[in-house]
């Protein structure tokens, strides 16, 4: 059994990508690699991330599908449990079991377009949300189309607390995902917007200590000279990709900059951590249904900047 522990907030922060490209199968050989190139993302002092859509929360932000955090990363450290030790939250749209209590909620998506429609059209930016605005390490996914293609996903491993870690997300994973160009005014009504709290967190025995669909993993390991870096995939990711255990870990790898054969042996050395995710994805079009039974009834918290919804 790993052992549970949580990230706590880390500066500088940096950025992760948590979340995965539609991507063929790997071969499972160890010598696939994939066409994700790593670039900087703005604000980060941690080198070259993966361009993936998972937050990797040593200390900042990370792009979604995966993370990879440049040398000289922090590793994770222990936290008091009280103040980040969370239990798997249920989730709605059925996505989760919903006799738990909830923390991830709609209206932490709704507000996510509240930032990102605020910023588009210049409107001045919503007022703070009345959701819980406890710490929690978070990713923000964008997708489009009918198909659900990958538009941004930036998040952290940093405990942020949600009002201003969301608005923060938003605009990082809408505007500054290096694998995207910006998002636009006129794709807004083609997005949905996903929001991921990220928990429990615990060291792993080894590198085959989780399980696909369950777990996100964040590892650790040392490339070809000898330098320390870092990946991360939230849990949805392996399952979307109808990846196994060893492709899974091969790709993120792969994300991490790792170059040489990769052998039974070096997965060996690999440090891996696991956690679970609490999300939900809403469309444009529930945002707006949203937003204007909350305008009509006089309750909307952002303000009614928005001639479209009346």
């Amino acid at each position: 059994m790993g052992k549970r522990r949580c990230v706590p907030p880390l500066e500088p922060k940096l950025a992760a990508g948590c979340c995965g490209v539609k991507k063929p199968k790997l071969s499972g050989s160890g010598t696939h690699t994939h066409g994700n190139q790593s670039t900087s993302v703005p604000g980060s002092s941690s080198g070259p991330l993966q361009n993936h859509q998972h937050v990797d929360g040593s200390s900042g932000r990370e792009n979604v599908p995966d993370l990879t955090l440049g040398p000289g990363n922090s590793p994770i450290t222990r936290m008091n449990p009280a103040s980040g030790a969370l239990s798997p939250l249920p989730r709605p749209n059925g996505t989760a079991n919903t006799t738990k209590n909830l923390v991830v909620t709609a209206e932490m998506c709704c507000y996510c377009f509240d930032v990102l429609y605020c910023h588009l059209y210049g409107f001045p930016q919503p007022r703070l949300p009345r959701f819980t605005n406890d710490p929690y390490p978070l990713f923000v996914t964008w997708k489009t189309g009918r198909d659900k293609r990958l538009r941004g996903c930036i998040g952290t491993f940093s405990a942020m607390n949600l009002h201003s870690g969301l608005r923060e997300y938003t605009l990082t994973s809408a505007l500054k995902d290096s694998r995207f160009p910006p998002l636009t005014r006129e794709e807004l009504p083609k997005l949905s917007c996903s929001v991921s709290l990220l928990t429990n967190f615990e060291d792993a025995s080894d590198y085959l200590d989780w399980e696909v669909g369950v777990h996100g993993i964040r590892i650790e390991f040392l490339n070809e000279k000898g330098v320390k870096r870092t990946a991360t995939y939230l849990p949805e990711v392996a399952k979307e990709q109808d990846w196994d255990q060893i492709q899974t870990i091969d790709s993120l790898l792969r994300k991490g900059g790792f170059k040489a054969p990769i052998t039974s042996e070096f997965r060996k050395t690999i440090k891996l951590t696991r956690y679970r995710s609490e999300k939900v994805t809403i469309s444009y079009a529930e945002y707006i249904a949203s937003r204007q039974h909350c305008f009509q009834n006089g309750t909307l918290h952002a303000p009614p900047l928005y001639n479209h919804y009346s």
